[in-house]
């Protein structure tokens, strides 16, 4: 069995989400369990890059001015006009936890998609990358939206799920369960023993091993659901 054809794409771990000092956190959009996400997501990084595993961060950042924003996500996030995730600010730039080099590959982006208006299908396909590892934030939004995206392409997705993380555990993890229900992609995580560097051998055996106490009882995801709706 071979890595060959994997990448791991880590999606807008920026200062500006993850960081208690953040714009997101300081205008009251915080996400719950960030700091949780960013650790997982070092190991993840560091297992990859050991294995040869081309990883890409995704940026999510605006121009001086954000004529990019669109009313759209304006009206989504007002709070974050005084220049949140501007581009070339800290707020910006990916965590220092996950030790993002200036020769690192990312792609950056003005919408949920990582797929919309970037190079990142080019990219994957100039790497011969076949299957993705996917995690990051806001997992009920630019996460699902980039998951759902590669599906649409063809592209089978392992989302870590430890790796993630919302404004919510409940949205957290009504995304998980929306794109597990539908195949859309393999939902692992590092505390279960995921190692991004062996993507090949984990999957099915991973959530074959799942203490069935740590899933989500079924009542409990119609209440979620019903207090979503």
């Amino acid at each position: 069995m071979s890595n060959k054809g994997y990448a791991l794409i880590v999606v807008d771990m920026q200062n500006g989400f993850c960081h208690p000092e953040g714009s997101f956190a300081r205008s009251g959009l915080g996400l719950e369990d960030a700091e949780a996400a960013v650790r997982n997501t070092a190991v993840a990084v560091e297992q990859a890059r050991r294995a040869g595993i081309p990883v890409i961060f995704t940026r999510h950042l605006y121009r001086l001015g954000r004529a990019d924003q669109g009313p759209a996500l304006i009206r989504n996030s007002p709070a974050l006009m005084a220049n949140g995730l501007a581009l070339g600010s800290w707020d910006a730039d990916v965590v220092a936890d996950l030790e993002c080099r200036p020769d690192d590959m990312k792609v950056d982006k003005v919408r949920f998609d990582a797929f919309q208006w970037t190079s990142l299908e080019h990219l994957l396909r100039g790497l011969d990358v076949t299957n993705l590892m996917i995690c990051g934030v806001v997992t009920n939004l630019c996460v699902e939206t980039t998951v759902r995206s590669a599906f649409m392409r063809d592209l089978p997705v392992t989302l870590i799920e430890d790796c993630c993380a919302a404004k919510t555990r409940r949205l957290h993890e009504l995304s998980i369960e929306v794109l597990s229900s539908y195949d859309i992609a393999d939902i692992v995580s590092i505390g279960s023993g995921f190692d991004a560097g062996r993507p090949d051998i984990c999957g099915e055996s991973l959530l074959a091993a799942a203490d069935p106490s740590e899933m989500i009882p079924a009542a409990r995801l119609g209440d979620m659901a019903a207090a979503a709706g």
